[in-house]
């Protein structure tokens, strides 16, 4: 997985071969943070911003997604999913900060 895999548009997803993506949320503030992995970002955004799964993002808000990588494998996403789990807050800010300094929903222009 390179970095110029995070941040892909909709239009670029490869609908042919399994994808697994990393996922950070947060919610309007930028104060709180949900790191995630999922085989289709589509339908888990789409999950995170109707809360249809109760829990940590749906009682803080957590729905505006601001950085995400793309892997082939399955092992990978989730080692990339624990690395950034044990990451500072700080150091998740500065990776946000490298893909979208203004931290804007990727997930806006999506037909969710």
């Amino acid at each position: 997985m390179t970095s110029e895999n995070a941040g892909r548009t909709k239009k670029h997803f490869n609908m042919q071969e399994k994808e697994y993506y990393v996922y950070i949320l947060m919610n309007k503030w930028n104060t709180v943070s949900y790191i995630g992995i999922t085989g289709s970002l589509l339908g888990r955004t789409w999950q995170h911003k109707q809360k249809v799964v109760k829990g940590f993002t749906e009682k803080y808000n957590i729905n505006k997604l601001v950085y995400y990588e793309i892997f082939d494998n399955p092992e990978e996403a989730i080692l990339r999913e624990k690395q950034l789990k044990r990451w500072s807050r700080k150091k998740k800010v500065d990776l946000i900060k490298k893909q979208n300094p203004k931290f804007k929903d990727l997930s806006k222009n999506w037909e969710l």
